[in-house]
């Protein structure tokens, strides 16, 4: 298990960091709640009187490894803002996430997917969502394949196991290596999502593997494989992206539903959770994520997305 704790010595008052959350949802209208439900102007007027005092406490969060990357690059500036915090936790999957911050391990479940699709309404009820951040996700093939086009029917081909030789989609005459992400990783359910809509699938490949990093070292150092990863993870260095009907895989094709795979990134916590857990959440709405984090890391801004995605998958206009 990867895990990660990082603890800085600057520090800002209460009042700056909540004036910051209060400003953002003013502009950009993303109506900032905290894990008890109250919005962004509770936070703001809540600062006044915590503005002598500095938060503090242990937010742990397990999840996706899709957004990982992002989640610590905001720990890092969140803990220089408050040096009395400390942020750190893991990335074993959505499932895994999900399940923990409803079991109370964890005071942060990430999720690619809405803890509709992993856990039981009664689990559901007694969690708040913030969306944070969108994330576009494509195939990946090794360096030696030559294929850099596939159709939706294609890859459901690939991935069930029906095509199993790269000669039948264009390429060379050679076994397709299929390595497949463990059930339980929101990344796999987002792809197979949009590759197989409700149509159940049960095909693992030639390998599970636990996270996007470790795809990213499989593929890699294997010829002839097919993989999926988030836009963050590619590395035109190790492997090759791949379009989908002809669509490159790309941030600007994702905010219009033109580049089909792709997911919103949600963080999770308990109603009821601590004062630290609720700051670190408003903090990953407020500006210094939003508005510059978030695209550093290979991510979309919720605000810049032309569509939007619920629960069941549908997609309508904003």
């Amino acid at each position: 298990m990867y895990e990660r704790k990082i603890m800085l010595d600057q520090a800002y008052s209460r009042r700056q960091f909540l004036g910051l959350a209060g400003g953002l949802a003013s502009i950009v209208g993303l109506g900032l709640v905290g894990c008890g439900g109250s919005g962004a102007s509770d936070a703001a007027d809540k600062g006044s009187a915590a503005a002598a005092e500095s938060v503090s406490g242990e937010v742990t969060y397990d999840g996706a490894s899709s957004f990982q990357a992002l989640v610590e690059a905001a720990a890092e500036k969140f803990m220089d803002a408050n040096p009395d915090v400390s942020v750190s936790g893991s990335g074993n999957g959505s499932g895994k996430g999900l399940t923990a911050v409803a079991a109370g391990t964890v005071t942060i479940g990430n999720s690619d997917v809405f803890a509709e699709s992993k856990l039981e309404a009664d689990q559901v009820k007694n969690l708040v969502d913030h969306e944070v951040a969108v994330v576009g996700m494509g195939p990946v093939v090794s360096k030696n394949v030559k294929v850099d086009d596939l159709s939706l029917e294609q890859l459901k081909g690939i991935f069930s196991g029906q095509i199993t030789n790269w000669k039948e989609v264009g390429g060379d005459d050679a076994t397709i290596v299929v390595l497949n992400r463990k059930a339980g990783s929101g990344t796999r359910a987002t792809f197979e999502a949009a590759v197989f809509g409700d149509e159940a699938v049960d095909f693992k490949g030639d390998a599970e593997l636990d996270k996007s990093g470790d795809v990213q070292t499989q593929i890699a150092s294997t010829d002839n494989a097919i993989s999926y990863l988030d836009f963050s993870h590619f590395d035109d260095s190790k492997f090759n992206a791949v379009k989908v009907e002809g669509v490159e895989p790309k941030s600007a094709n994702v905010t219009d539903d033109s580049f089909k795979i792709w997911a919103t990134e949600h963080m999770y916590c308990a109603k009821d959770a601590d004062e630290a857990t609720k700051a670190f959440l408003e903090f990953m709405l407020s500006d210094d994520v939003q508005g510059k984090l978030v695209e550093e890391q290979g991510f979309i801004p919720v605000s810049a997305m032309k569509v939007v995605k619920d629960a069941s998958g549908k997609v309508s206009a904003k």
